[in-house]
């Protein structure tokens, strides 16, 4: 996979190309606007990381005329602003994706990972979510473990969907709140811990061979069950 990082922090872009060569990316870097743009548009990248304030060219303006040309890689923008209409504009500019500073590595490499996997317009009749014995139809809105209906709160549904679509991945609490609750921010409760609490619970009946791991301080994993009722 190829990236494009627009960065004009050195250190936060030295930081980054490390951490995602490590993953196994190629990585290209910009640390102006007017460079972004130029590898941008001469170059096929499979997702750009894009800073929202850069000399020469603002990140929206590289944005903006990136999409002007008719190029659809996917963006995720980078900023340290964090209100709301800031988010909206960078969306309404062509961003795919609004990560806010300070940010942890293992949050962006989630989130650029579920870009680049997007499903495209094609496949995306493809509706159901498969995982061990557990089986997620989300255009009908049905849940099943062995072949059982499994009974499920709006939110529960909508959690064990984000789970299975991150299916060994870990996924972070503030992710979970941006994609299950939409929320922007941490409302201070254990919303998360109580429905994860009831999913765990509901998937135990049903003797689903899948586990919600805890990763203390940071989030979950839906993994394969280490080990099984007899």
């Amino acid at each position: 996979m190829k990236l494009l990082l627009v960065e004009d922090d050195k250190q936060n872009r030295e930081f980054l190309y490390k951490a995602f060569n490590e993953q196994g990316y190629t990585v290209d870097t910009a640390e102006d606007g007017q460079q972004a743009l130029l590898m941008a548009t001469c170059e096929e990248h499979d997702i750009i990381i894009l800073d929202r304030m850069l000399p020469k060219l603002d990140g929206l303006q590289v944005l903006a005329a990136l999409r002007a040309t008719g190029k659809r890689t996917p963006v995720l923008i980078l900023s340290a602003l964090d209100k709301v209409d800031e988010r909206v504009a960078g969306l309404k500019a062509g961003g795919d994706d609004y990560l806010t500073k300070p940010f942890a590595f293992s949050e962006l490499a989630i989130r650029v990972e579920k870009l680049i996997n997007r499903p495209s317009p094609a496949s995306e009749q493809n509706t159901t979510l498969e995982f061990e014995n557990v089986r997620l139809d989300y255009r009908h809105h049905k849940a099943q473990v062995n072949g059982n209906t499994l009974t499920l709160q709006p939110k529960e549904f909508k959690l064990l969907h984000f789970l299975l679509d991150h299916k060994d991945k870990l996924v972070t609490r503030t992710l979970l709140f941006e994609s299950v609750w939409e929320y922007n921010f941490d409302p201070g409760t254990n919303v998360i811990d109580v429905h994860i609490a009831r999913l765990r619970k509901k998937l135990m009946q049903h003797h689903a061979t899948v586990e919600i791991q805890t990763i203390r301080g940071v989030g979950y994993r839906l993994q394969k069950a280490q080990h099984n009722e007899q």
